[in-house]
């Protein structure tokens, strides 16, 4: 074999490899989310409501959208604030359908701020389901997850 020939195939071969790894999507970067290896999809569900329709709202998208994209592939987070925060109380009535969809990997945050608001004005915490994602301020904790590159949807 010639050594140009040799040469030229060595570079179209390093040539084609660099085209795959500068791809959209497959560059080897850090995930956003370690726990979520594998998404590709990065959505932040906003509930600043307490209409149980709306949450049941809220949690039926999520829950579509782990059937549409599985669960290793999507990584959604709903993020709580305002009258929004009932829906992570201890009692609320919604509390199996919250375990079942931290159980496949959604992710909870409650605005801190709001509980504190709440607490001055009734005297008591309320007590929260387990496993929430505390955030100081629930407004800038979106603004800090869209700037990571979720995508925001308020339903």
């Amino acid at each position: 074999m010639n050594a140009s020939l040799g040469f030229r195939k060595v570079a179209g071969a390093l040539m084609s490899l660099a085209i795959v790894l500068s791809a959209p999507g497959l560059r080897a970067e850090e995930p956003i989310n370690p726990d979520k290896p594998f998404a590709e999809t990065f959505l932040l569900l906003q509930l600043s409501d307490g209409d149980p329709e709306k949450q049941d709202l809220v949690l039926s998208v999520a829950g579509n959208l782990l059937e549409h994209y599985q669960p290793d592939l999507v990584d959604i987070e709903i993020t709580t604030f305002g009258p929004g925060v009932t829906l992570l109380f201890a009692d609320n009535d919604r509390r199996e359908r919250v375990a079942s969809l931290m159980a496949q990997g959604v992710r909870f945050s409650v605005c801190m701020n709001t509980l504190d608001t709440i607490e001055r004005s009734s005297g008591a915490r309320p007590e929260l389901l387990g496993d929430i994602l505390p955030v100081p301020v629930g407004v800038a904790h979106i603004l800090e997850r869209i700037d990571q590159g979720f995508v925001l949807v308020r339903p």
